[in-house]
């Protein structure tokens, strides 16, 4: 009986991923464009603000210019939790659409962020001093840890990998997603925006934000409500509860999202701890 060449078996596998994985489907990267678009807009008005370039023979106001590059990043967290969720209701996944949306990603969530905050909090001035090199290199460490953690969720999701690993990391995040660490920078220069708090977070931001770097790089894991659809069935209280927290966010938008965002950083470091205590507690026995 002859035997199966493993080799030639993997060649065979990897001319068809080849050939599927260079495929563009439309709809969903048209999303991934859409986020691409966002973050686009999102830089372009951090640096409108930052030197104060005028538009149409006036002066626009800086603060009204970071409020809507928050909006620009939340609607690109729009589109980034649509093109996956479009790719897999119509089976048109392909490596081509998930390295297009780490690009994608890499500009809204990463790069529109830490301008955000290097322009608005770490380096107000326009000088080199001392505390502005510190606010510069903590938002390339932010834009670093972003871009190291996309990178990991490709190779542990890309499908020459262990299929052990796949269903691991398609259960819960490997570290903090890097939408939700700009969701929760974004919010936050909401909500200081709105009261002119600036300069009383410029002391506590930049330590919220090297937080959130080694959260991303972590392997503290993160829900991913990849399995939430219309097949979904949900308790009523449960039902209940989530109108009520649709309501809150729907009347106090800007400090719903924040603190939903900071409980989702938090939740994450808590159940990482409480993991790490019942694996001591198993050994202990």
């Amino acid at each position: 009986m002859q035997q199966e060449d493993p080799e030639l078996e993997e060649k065979e596998i990897a001319k068809i991923d080849g050939s599927r994985a260079s495929r563009i489907y439309l709809l969903p990267n048209l999303f991934t464009a859409g986020n691409l678009f966002f973050g686009f807009l999102a830089i372009r008005n951090c640096i409108l603000a930052r030197f104060n370039v005028m538009i149409g023979g006036e002066l626009v106001d800086a603060t009204a210019l970071y409020r809507q590059a928050v909006l620009f990043i939340l609607g690109g967290m729009l589109c980034d939790s649509l093109d996956g969720r479009v790719a897999r209701l119509g089976g048109r996944e392909s490596l081509f659409g998930k390295e297009f949306d780490s690009i994608a990603d890499i500009v809204t969530f990463g790069l529109a962020p830490a301008l955000m905050v290097l322009f608005l909090i770490l380096s107000p001035a326009n000088n080199e001093d001392y505390s502005t090199k510190i606010g510069f290199f903590l938002a390339f460490v932010y834009l670093l840890c972003a871009g190291v953690r996309l990178a990991r969720f490709n190779v542990i999701t890309h499908p020459a990998v262990h299929s052990e690993k796949i269903s691991q990391a398609s259960n819960d995040f490997i570290g903090l997603p890097v939408p939700a660490a700009a969701g929760m920078i974004a919010t936050l220069v909401l909500v200081m925006t709105k009261h002119n708090l600036e300069v009383k977070f410029a002391i506590l931001l930049p330590y919220l934000m090297l937080l959130i770097s080694l959260l991303m790089i972590s392997n503290v894991r993160y829900p991913s409500f990849k399995n939430i659809g219309w097949q979904t069935q949900i308790r009523f209280r449960a039902f209940v509860v989530a109108l009520a927290v649709v309501g809150l966010v729907y009347f106090y938008r800007e400090y719903a999202l924040a603190l939903a965002f900071l409980i989702y950083l938090f939740w994450g470091i808590v159940r990482h701890i409480l993991r790490i205590r019942r694996r001591r507690a198993r050994f202990a026995r």
